[in-house]
């Protein structure tokens, strides 16, 4: 499995060489995993899961943006408009990859969800953003190769907000809360989706998650535009 790091930058208005598209992943030039920049289409990819529909990781619910072009398959978790998006609750086979949804929370407005990614002996998942993924959804985590993560906020706890009517949580947990999930599915972590934190000293926060992942025993690394991994 090749895996090409499209964009890494969230939805702030900073930005620096190597960390200046938003979110997209796309895995052996065939499955692409969010799609924040419209020209991550001209890769032609043979399918598109979208994690949610924020303009950062789709790129057509912002407003006056193209829409996706006909005939092209995009699984969400919904629907949107009359744009043909296929809405993905159950493991289906997708571009030649087993592709597993796994619920997440992150929204009030929308729905998300991560994907577990498999072909051959490689094995992934890729959150977007996130909240927190239920336990009894832990299982389908079990014996990753690669976790691709979101870093909004570093600092523990991140920015997680309950609604006072409903009682929902929504926004983004930090990034010592996601190591302490993940460390128990897989020994490589892979950050992406930076927030305003990153930017501020690009060099210093690569130290500081080399540092977090050797105080938790796993490898962390922050994940840049056009980075290649291949597992």
């Amino acid at each position: 499995m090749r895996i090409e790091i499209l964009g890494t930058r969230g939805e702030i208005d900073e930005t620096t060489p190597y960390h200046s598209r938003h979110s997209g992943l796309l895995i052996d030039d065939a499955l692409l995993v969010d799609c924040g920049e419209r020209e991550f289409l001209d890769r032609a990819p043979k399918a598109v899961l979208v994690t949610h529909l924020h303009p950062d990781h789709a790129y057509f619910v912002r407003a006056g943006a193209e829409r996706p072009p006909a005939g092209l398959p995009i699984y969400a978790p919904e629907s949107y408009k009359d744009y043909g998006l296929r809405v993905l609750e159950r493991p289906e086979t997708i571009a030649g990859f087993d592709v597993q949804p796994v619920p997440s929370h992150h929204s009030l407005k929308v729905r998300s969800q991560a994907y577990v990614i498999a072909r051959g002996r490689a094995k992934i998942l890729y959150t977007g953003d996130m909240v927190w993924i239920n336990k009894e959804f832990h299982h389908f985590l079990e014996n990753l190769d690669l976790v691709v993560t979101e870093a909004s906020y570093f600092r523990r706890g991140g920015l997680v907000i309950r609604d006072k009517e409903t009682g929902q949580i929504y926004g983004h947990t930090g990034v010592p809360d996601l190591v302490r999930v993940f460390r128990e599915f897989s020994r490589r972590i892979v950050l992406v989706h930076f927030g305003g934190w990153f930017y501020k000293d690009v060099g210093r926060a690569r130290a500081a998650l080399r540092e977090l992942g050797r105080a938790n025993g796993v490898r962390i690394e922050a994940g840049r535009d056009g980075q290649e991994i291949v597992l």
